[in-house]
């Protein structure tokens, strides 16, 4: 029986002098018309405009209702293109069909699955999907997820929580290259005290013998963890590196999908999940990967690297998932003015949970068309070289 069916059972009842609360007349009325907008709602338009070293996508859809999502860490040019041609599948679509949306996209080209352009331009996607239907709603999407699991989502870095990065090193370390890591990471230890995090950044660029002298150097800091202890790609490598070092290893910045993350739960290499929902198909796929996570009590930190409107998505999986450290935020990549987000970090380095409806942004659309006519160069060609000249890993 559905809850029309329920009204129509009862209504003698109101006859007879029992009243229906007019609560659940209203509540009906609601449901009857969300569910009408959310079955009849179809994509109809898909705008890709690069920005810097973004990509903003927005979805539009014949109700008027509008989802917005973020590319990041593609060459720009290349992922706006591919974005476009992929809206050949969208077209006329329900956008509230996330998860078949998903699957339609990243199978549909077998020759394609997988990989960064295929994940990080499905993760913009994907974001743009929730917004939209958590906007339907009227309710955050972490709603749409279960719910919060906390009340707030602590965030580095903070006065409490920081990160030494590393460049690219030789395959071995010298004392002195050695005590150069552990100056910087006595450093950060003394910055927040005996109660803050400190973590390692090797970047994949610290080769594992070299990793594996520095490891004991830096363990009388007490490290939070190691990210990226190594290039992905030979899970031997990872067990290598586990065996020798006994600091908690973060892993899955470049590791895209469920179907990647499996080996390093599998033989234990990793001890955190850093996985990056503009990497890895953004929040439906963040969510899963959360979810085997918690199988193996292997509890998610999110690498974020993207503006306000990417780091928005990614807090709404933080919030709404069991298992769970700290997440990355950086607010000066957001340039000024570009977007007005629904949470705020406070003095303790914790954001607070978004309140609007969807991913709770605004994308300021002027001053985004503005942004997207300033030329921005290239990263890489001044990174991973090392003082020979060979390329090194970055």
């Amino acid at each position: 029986m559905n809850r029309r069916e329920l009204l129509a059972a009862i209504a003698p009842a109101a006859v007879a002098g029992f009243v229906l609360p007019q609560s659940v007349v209203a509540a009906d009325k609601v449901v009857a018309s969300v569910a009408d907008r959310t079955s009849s709602i179809r994509i109809t338009k898909l705008t890709a405009t690069p920005m810097q070293r973004k990509v903003f996508l927005k979805m539009e859809t014949n109700h008027g209702v509008t989802g917005w999502g973020e590319i990041d860490q593609l060459e720009p040019y290349v992922a706006a293109a591919l974005a476009r041609s992929l809206f050949e599948l969208l077209d006329n679509e329900n956008p509230t069909r996330i998860e078949h949306l998903w699957q339609k996209i990243y199978r549909s080209h077998r020759d394609m699955r997988g990989g960064p352009f295929m994940t990080h331009t499905l993760a913009g996607i994907d974001m743009a999907l929730w917004d939209i239907t958590g906007k339907l709603w009227g309710v955050p999407a972490y709603r749409l997820m279960g719910g919060p699991t906390r009340d707030k989502v602590r965030v580095y870095p903070s006065a409490t929580a920081t990160k030494v990065g590393a460049g690219p090193e030789e395959f071995s370390g010298t004392p002195a290259d050695i005590e150069r890591h552990v100056r910087n990471i006595a450093g950060a230890r003394k910055q927040v005290g005996p109660d803050g995090m400190v973590m390692f950044d090797a970047h994949c660029a610290l080769p594992p013998p070299f990793l594996i002298q520095l490891a004991s150097a830096i363990q009388p800091y007490d490290v939070t963890y190691i990210e990226e202890p190594a290039v992905p790609g030979n899970i031997e490598v990872f067990k290598r590196i586990k065996q020798h070092v006994k600091i908690p290893l973060a892993i899955g910045e470049q590791a895209r999908t469920i179907w990647e993350v499996i080996p390093y739960l599998q033989e234990r290499v990793g001890d955190f999940l850093q996985v990056d929902c503009a990497h890895t198909g953004g929040m439906t796929q963040l969510r899963k990967i959360a979810i085997l996570g918690e199988a193996y009590q292997v509890p998610i930190t999110p690498h974020c690297v993207t503006t306000d409107l990417g780091m928005s998505a990614s807090l709404h999986v933080s919030a709404s998932v069991p298992l769970f450290l700290i997440h990355e935020y950086y607010p000066s990549i957001t340039p000024k003015d570009l977007i007005r987000k629904s949470w705020e970090v406070d003095k303790d380095g914790y954001a607070s949970l978004p309140t609007g409806v969807g991913l709770g942004c605004e994308v300021n659309e002027v001053r985004l068309a503005e942004l997207a006519k300033q030329p921005s160069k290239p990263e890489w060609p001044t990174r991973g070289r090392l003082k020979d000249g060979s390329i090194a890993d970055y």
